[in-house]
């Protein structure tokens, strides 16, 4: 072989790739033990050295963030949950005044993106935003702690964690707008929403909305529960459809976040259902058309600015490796026409 080795040589001799060629060299976990002995192998009879003023490089700060945003389902082509738009404009202007460059990239829970940043090192440390199956990517959060990536998660704070995370605290939200709610006289206040650990975040707020309930002295119908684990109009109007056909009385919907209350509100005016006079409604985010709607909605507000500065300045600790503790950031009810009796109705 003429010329010094490189990685992409051992990646042909190996029949892997030379990413993986990289993290086997680094000792990464990402790379099982077979692999890496072969590779180390292929290296020693190429007589392959490591750069090691390439890999000083690569180890320097870059003065870059990268944050991930996660494709949502959504009704336009942005893929981007209008909740995560206000924050992502919140970052960049964090990133800005910490002096940091921001590199923002769409992924999907498929792809490993877990292994990629590490590789690139195009990037100090990572954010990731983005509703999701929590238990489905797990496993790539637990790969990302133990590659040392430095990384922190705008989602639920729950005991068990493998990494960081800094989210709002969902069940004092729940039991807010279920407080609000049995203010107004509601009494059958239905849930739209997944209510399991897959999607903690949406949990916690049902479980707050439950607790307040039971507090009441009201039984749990669990007829008043319905799925939506996707944050769109369309899993709210199919969830209310769904609650429809239940044929159980509600005189109140307390929906996972506003999409999905807008998509149950549509739904209700489909059925010629009013709002509120006959269903008070109220959903979780405070996004921007919230409040635009007719009625304007009922909502919870999750502060964007606050939590795009504690998510910049909290990767920024992590990377000085600074001690960082995952916490929870107030929300606040914010009451608006959509869940207001103006007088005694006759509920659905």
């Amino acid at each position: 072989m003429k010329g010094k080795a490189t990685s992409f040589d051992i990646a042909h001799l190996t029949g892997v790739s030379q990413s993986t060629v990289s993290r086997a060299l680094r000792d990464s976990p990402l790379v099982s033990e077979e692999t890496r002995r072969r590779i180390r192998e292929a290296a020693e009879q190429l007589n392959y050295k490591v750069d090691k003023n390439a890999s000083n490089l690569r180890s320097q700060h870059s003065g870059t963030l990268a944050l991930l945003l996660f494709e949502d389902p959504t009704a336009d082509d942005s893929h981007i949950n209008p909740f995560f738009l206000s924050m992502l404009g919140s970052i960049t202007r964090a990133c800005a005044l910490r002096g940091y460059d921001l590199l923002i990239s769409f992924q999907q829970l498929s792809y490993d993106w877990h292994a990629d940043y590490a590789d690139t090192k195009k990037a100090d440390g990572i954010i990731l935003l983005g509703y999701g199956d929590y238990l489905a990517y797990l496993d790539k959060l637990q790969k990302l702690v133990a590659q040392g990536t430095r990384s922190i998660r705008w989602g639920a704070v729950l005991p068990d964690q493998p990494d960081v995370s800094i989210g709002c605290d969902n069940y004092q939200g729940g039991q807010a707008i279920a407080t609000h709610l049995l203010e107004q006289g509601c009494r059958r206040i239905a849930f739209l929403g997944d209510a399991s650990s897959h999607y903690p975040e949406f949990f916690e707020r049902y479980r707050g909305y439950a607790a307040t309930l039971q507090q009441a002295g009201i039984t749990m119908d669990p007829a008043l529960q319905v799925d939506a684990a996707e944050s769109t109009e369309q899993a709210g109007y199919n969830a209310l459809e769904t609650l429809l056909e239940r044929a159980e009385p509600f005189d109140a919907v307390f929906a996972a976040s506003d999409l999905i209350a807008i998509g149950a509100m549509r739904a209700l005016a489909d059925h010629n259902i009013k709002v509120p006079e006959q269903v008070a409604v109220a959903g979780f985010d405070d996004i921007p058309m919230a409040r635009f709607l007719n009625p304007p909605l009922t909502t919870v507000l999750q502060d964007t600015k606050l939590a795009g500065e504690t998510l910049v300045d909290n990767l920024l600790c992590l990377i000085r490796n600074e001690p960082v503790e995952t916490h929870l950031l107030p929300v606040k009810l914010v009451v608006r026409r959509s869940s207001q009796f103006s007088q005694p109705a006759d509920h659905v």
